[in-house]
């Protein structure tokens, strides 16, 4: 249950075991929090303070694998922390970084230094008191591509993915949980299986509570992160971590070559998590917060896209939201149905391949049959491409399609690695590759998503598939939407039926 980082990257690792796997979304593949996120596959240099220094070192582990297994979506890039008088001191911040380098072997990343900010092209944006800093390196990645890849990725190795589908009641007996299914169009199946995973997100503690009447014996609290997005604020490369001075720290980071994004808040919430969006106060907070480092002023005016996500995080709520832990925790139960159920609360999109294969391991009683571990050697769909790499790809997909827009070919190319030419192929202009819906977006591209990713609405290709959604105006997104309509019935009705035959398999 959930389509998700969490549950892609379980059906995932199951499927590839050989196991048969159903997942079931009630609505597009990673459309609440795994969308919602900074965007960063990352150690959590914070998490150090709390001495999380198991998470940090997994965090770290994994983000190595991902940059080898993901290399067009996964990208390095180098931070820059402009040292506050009066907030964390010097030597606590070097003592930190050291850490950072050495708890996990580095292979490609280059290491953390000291900086001269005066003299130093981050320092250019910044006001004129700050004067020394850091440097360290993480990756950031496109969240929403990482759900979908993963589960391309899962649904190749045979897992049903069912998106824009609720679970409209479950229940078990004689060890198999049947799970009633209904599709957004109406149509309704039963799904049997011999292990339920609750990968719901933020809604882990209300599909325990509603679906099954039980609750989780972890403490869940439902934090809002929420995020702005401005016109690009300064010309160089590299990324930003600011403390601020309630205790927090935020970033500014590059994004879409022509924005900066800025994040993020820590927010109890409450409610419909589907509901979550960025409040006024939440974008004047970082828009201050930035005022306190920045020379050039940012105001909500400036504010393109907003965005939110609601995480389940693990712990009392006598603690401060920011100070709760990023880490994951597994809960299972195997007695109450006599069949087991497992929920995932927590974790970190940087570790969600790890806690995946630590769901397989908590179950690997209820699945003797279940292949080994593989999933740190085998790329993401579109991730293998060589020693040469994405600029090497890059460079090749521009030779090949010398006839189109450079900027177009960097973008397939970050999008879908290798795989950018399954929807080039055959294509000798720009005739042939269908409707231009604005920015570079063409029909070719649609259909595959359509097709291959199970987009299913504007939205979907928009925001999570793509990020074009800041580009198009709003006619060309209505444009987007109608072609997709006047397609969606047909295609639809063919995955319906085709699932429906298949029928439900036992996990």
């Amino acid at each position: 249950m959930g389509g998700g980082i969490n549950g892609v990257g379980i059906a995932r690792d199951a499927a590839g075991r050989g196991l048969a796997v159903t997942i079931c979304e009630q609505a597009d593949l990673g459309s609440a929090t795994s969308s919602a996120s900074t965007k960063l596959i990352h150690g959590g240099l914070r998490y150090l303070e709390h001495f999380e220094f198991r998470l940090v070192r997994e965090s770290l582990h994994e983000r190595e694998v991902l940059l080898a297994l993901a290399p067009h979506i996964v990208q390095p890039q180098r931070f820059y922390l402009p040292h506050a008088s009066g907030l964390r001191p010097a030597w606590f911040i070097r003592l930190g970084l050291f850490l950072y380098d050495h708890l996990q072997r580095r292979t490609t990343l280059p290491g953390c230094e000291s900086i001269d900010l005066v003299n130093h092209a981050a320092g250019a944006p910044l006001r004129s008191e700050f004067t020394k800093g850091f440097a360290y390196s993480d990756c950031r990645v496109d969240d929403s591509r990482l759900v979908a890849l993963n589960a391309v990725s899962a649904a190749e190795k045979g897992a049903e993915i069912l998106v824009r589908t609720r679970c409209t009641g479950v229940n078990a007996a004689d060890g198999i949980w049947r799970a009633r299914l209904a599709a957004a169009d109406g149509t309704e199946q039963v799904v049997e299986a011999r292990i339920l995973v609750n990968a719901s997100g933020p809604w882990v503690a209300k599909f325990l509570h509603d679906g099954l009447d039980m609750e989780t014996s972890k403490t869940v609290r439902l934090v809002k992160g929420s995020h702005i997005v401005v016109p690009k604020l300064y010309d160089h490369a590299g990324a930003y971590i600011f403390q601020h001075r309630d205790g927090r720290v935020f970033f500014a980071i590059p994004f879409e070559t022509d924005y900066t994004l800025i994040g993020t808040t820590d927010v109890d919430y409450q409610g419909d998590p589907a509901d979550a969006e960025a409040s006024d106060a939440e974008i004047t907070y970082l828009c201050q917060a930035m005022g306190n480092y920045f020379d050039r002023a940012v105001t909500p005016a400036d504010v393109l896209w907003s965005f939110a996500g609601v995480r389940p995080l693990y712990g009392d709520n006598e603690r401060d939201a920011s100070s709760l832990s990023r880490d994951y925790k597994l809960d299972l139960d195997t007695r109450r149905f006599g069949a087991p159920v497992l929920s995932v609360i927590g974790g970190k999109l940087t570790t969600y391949r790890r806690l995946a294969e630590e769901v397989m391991e908590r179950l690997a009683t209820y699945t003797p049959s279940a292949g080994r571990d593989w999933t740190e050697r085998e790329p993401l769909p579109g991730g293998d491409l060589g020693e040469a790499g994405l600029a090497g790809l890059q460079s090749d997909m521009k030779r090949e399609y010398a006839w189109l827009d450079d900027e177009l070919t960097d973008r397939l190319c970050r999008a879908y690695g290798s795989r950018a030419r399954v929807i080039l192929e055959g294509a000798r202009s720009e005739t042939d590759l269908g409707v231009d819906f604005g920015a570079g977006l063409y029909e070719r591209e649609v259909a595959y998503l359509m097709a291959h990713e199970w987009a299913r609405s504007a939205e979907d290709i928009l925001w999570r598939r793509s990020k074009l959604g800041l580009r198009l105006d709003q006619s060309q997104r209505e444009a987007l939407a109608d072609w997709m309509a006047s397609r969606q019935f047909g295609a639809h009705q063919q995955e319906t039926s085709a699932s429906l035959a298949a029928g439900g398999g036992l996990a």
